[in-house]
């Protein structure tokens, strides 16, 4: 039986083009729809929806209140699909917050309908796969007086982080437990177009090191951590001694762009035994080749276990090829990368 979704959006454009492309795939069954959550309310609990999609902006009530009333008394996998702007990407935190699974973008001038449904229905299979009652409780914001090191100097080892479906929550456990003189750090988190800028600010406020979207050319140094931006790849290259990151478009590979598969293979690469490679919670494959990689390089590599995943996807196809070193619950893992380093 393949999974059930309904669409909640005031826009019939959309409502229609979700439908229609979420009907090319045979793993995927669209019960019905819905323009706004007092029909949405009715419609979940008549027919019973394995995934809702939920857009932010509606009348009557807005999506993230409606997704917290829900997450409360009847608690359902939701993939919240919002605007791509700079307020957009600030919805897409609060939406996590409130409890959604995933976030992603409308269709729009840097984002095609034929790259949205691939996107949508990856994250609506991955969404149906979450054990809510497993979703990590989302960290309150504590804002840290620790100095961020602005240091200029390189540094002989770089962390590979890649993450998907969950990946916000357990980055922000990650890096908020990490010094703030840590090694550099490079991440993709499968996100759209400000949805990573917003991301990193929150994790700037949050955690020891200094946390940046990714521009092309900056260093990889010390208290440094740097997010792919959405809708682009990053990839590790190295001058001399000096790391730094090339942020370039191209196709989706694995499905995604970013993609965790390009920044592993780069750092197997450029940085070989240099490195350590960690893979988080996640749908699907994307990593596990790029970290097998970096383990025959002479990487050290870490896989997030299942117990403390949202979605054991990524994980476990890096395990599965022997990609992995060490395979740990989520809070041991910053501990294992300083003993590391």
């Amino acid at each position: 039986m393949g999974v059930k979704v309904l669409i909640v959006d005031d826009s019939a454009v959309v409502r229609k083009i979700f439908s229609a492309e979420l009907a090319r795939d045979p793993e995927i069954e669209v019960v019905g729809t819905a323009p706004d959550p007092y029909v949405a309310r009715d419609k979940i609990v008549s027919l019973k929806p394995d995934v809702i999609t939920l857009d932010v902006e509606m009348p009557r009530m807005d999506g993230i209140a409606f997704l917290r009333k829900l997450m409360k008394y009847y608690p359902i996998p939701a993939v919240v699909v919002s605007s791509l702007t700079a307020r957009g990407g600030d919805l897409a935190m609060e939406a996590l917050d409130a409890g959604a699974v995933e976030v992603m973008c409308k269709p729009g001038s840097a984002y095609s309908v034929s790259d949205m449904s691939i996107e949508l229905i990856e994250k609506i299979k991955a969404a149906a796969k979450v054990n809510l009652a497993k979703k990590p409780a989302t960290i309150n914001a504590v804002i840290h007086n620790h100095q961020k090191l602005s240091l200029t100097r390189t540094t002989e080892k770089v962390v590979a982080i890649g993450a998907s479906t969950g990946g916000t929550q357990a980055l922000q456990l990650l890096l908020s437990a990490l010094p703030a003189d840590t090694a550099g750090i490079v991440i993709v988190q499968h996100m759209p177009e400000n949805f990573t800028r917003s991301f990193a600010e929150r994790l700037n406020q949050t955690c020891p090191m200094e946390v940046q979207e990714a521009k092309d050319g900056d260093s990889v140094i010390p208290g440094k951590a740097l997010i792919a931006p959405g809708n682009y790849h990053m990839m590790l290259n190295r001058s001399g001694a000096k790391y730094h990151v090339l942020v370039k478009k191209g196709p989706l590979i694995n499905r995604h762009r970013p993609s965790v598969e390009v920044l592993f293979k780069s750092v197997a690469k450029y940085a070989g035994a240099n490195a350590i490679g960690i893979i988080l919670t996640g749908m699907g494959s994307d990593g596990a080749q790029g970290i097998l990689e970096m383990k025959q390089n002479g990487a050290y590599t870490i896989a997030q276990d299942e117990y403390t995943s949202v979605v054991f996807g990524m994980p476990k196809e890096a395990i599965k090829i022997g990609a992995i070193d060490s395979i740990q619950p989520l809070d041991n893992i910053p501990a294992v990368l300083q003993a590391h380093l």
